[in-house]
């Protein structure tokens, strides 16, 4: 037996002795990969957290903000308002609404086309 191994060229030993820290090296790399991975999955789950928690104020400070101007919107909290102020604003009485009519079609071309006034002629300066 002896005999073989001595037979043995340098190669045949050296591949061991590479593959085990080759192996060494890729188990520990997928270790720290899979440990950062997982802090990294913790820390867009506590951003995402954050986030919605954001949102849920915003929603509902919108809310609030919605139902306010609603509420001074109303014509009750209006009039009330403008008795506490003495703003002197009555009603409009039918005889004050001017109504205008609504165009029935398109405008007519000819009725908006630029007259004598806006066709100017440029004449060259005699020096």
């Amino acid at each position: 037996m002896a005999k073989k191994r001595k037979s043995q060229s340098a190669a045949f030993w050296f591949g061991p002795a590479l593959a085990a820290p080759l192996i060494c090296l890729v188990i520990a790399g997928s270790a720290v990969g899979y440990v950062w991975q997982k802090g990294e999955i913790a820390r867009l789950g506590r951003l995402t957290h954050q986030r919605e928690a954001r949102l849920k104020k915003l929603t509902d400070s919108h809310q609030r903000l919605a139902e306010q101007i609603l509420m001074q919107q109303s014509p009750a909290l209006l009039d009330q308002r403008v008795r506490e102020l003495n703003l002197g604003l009555v009603p409009l009485q039918p005889g004050q609404v001017v109504r205008l009519p609504e165009p029935s079609g398109p405008p007519d071309p000819e009725k908006f086309a630029p007259g004598p006034l806006a066709v100017r002629s440029f004449a060259p300066m005699s020096p």
